[in-house]
């Protein structure tokens, strides 16, 4: 009998250059929810729900290694300033979501990215590092191009800038793009590509601790290229405090402790 597996700090010693967080961003009823459910679990859900914010954790087993993913996919409302600051703040890989049948959308993308930018730019300043900030621009609803308000030339404008980013049009219904989307959002974070949906196996949760086996870490499956991925149950966000808290250690220097392992909270 398998035992059913609810990942824990225990049972998992990931390293912390192996634990990234991807933060979703966009206005209100862009498909930002829709794209994560394509990425977690390959579905679309037609119905409507709005995101005040939800929090995912998906690990990897990839060539012996293992890998934490956290997604946050954020409110559209944005009623707090102040915690949407913290989520670019601590957040390592960024998707900003627009409707192609909404300019105002649109133009909440321009601001995003903006704000993305500077606000890395202030604590790369702090801790003197040199870290890029892989991002993605995602114009979402291409299957409703008979509705389209957002012009090439725009999205070209949008790109132009010096930040480096990269632009997908994507049918989150249709699943259109969405896997190369996510190729390009994980090549440019330089994360193995085997984090994107399409090219890892997915490991229900009575098999989880599959994650887990010595076997996966031998020679056999490094060589083989085997690749799997669970998204963990019942994942909870981490508190506002350890995110300040890890900031602040960035800020500083942090400890070695904190840099040697992940801490699932």
């Amino acid at each position: 009998m398998i035992k059913k597996m609810s990942p824990s700090e225990n049972e998992f010693d990931i390293p912390a250059k192996n634990c990234h967080r991807m933060v979703i961003l966009g206005s209100t009823k862009v498909g930002k929810t829709a794209i994560v459910s394509r990425f977690l679990n390959e579905r679309f859900d037609d119905q409507y729900t709005p995101t005040i914010e939800d929090f995912h954790r998906k690990f990897y087993s990839i060539r012996g290694d293992v890998y934490q993913l956290d997604i946050l996919d954020t409110s559209g409302n944005h009623p707090f300033p102040a915690m949407r600051r913290l989520s670019i703040l601590t957040g390592d890989v960024f998707i900003l979501v627009f409707s192609l049948d909404n300019r105002d959308s649109f133009q909440e993308v321009q601001r995003l990215k903006r704000q993305i930018f500077e606000t890395k730019s202030c604590l790369k300043n702090k801790t003197k590092e040199n870290v890029d900030v892989p991002l993605v621009i995602c114009g979402n609803k291409c299957d409703r191009e008979l509705s389209r308000e957002v012009t090439d030339e725009e999205i070209e404008q949008l790109l132009a800038g010096g930040e480096p980013c990269a632009y997908f049009e994507v049918s989150a219904k249709r699943n259109t793009n969405v896997d190369l989307m996510f190729h390009a959002l994980f090549s440019m974070a330089k994360l193995p590509d085997e984090m994107s949906p399409d090219r890892h196996r997915k490991v229900s949760l009575q098999y989880g601790d599959v994650l887990r086996r010595k076997s996966l870490r031998q020679k056999k499956f490094r060589e083989g290229g085997d690749a799997y991925g669970i998204v963990a149950p019942f994942a909870r966000r981490p508190s506002v405090h350890s995110d300040l808290m890890y900031i602040k250690e960035k800020a500083v220097g942090g400890n070695q402790a904190s840099k040697d392992r992940c801490v699932i909270c």
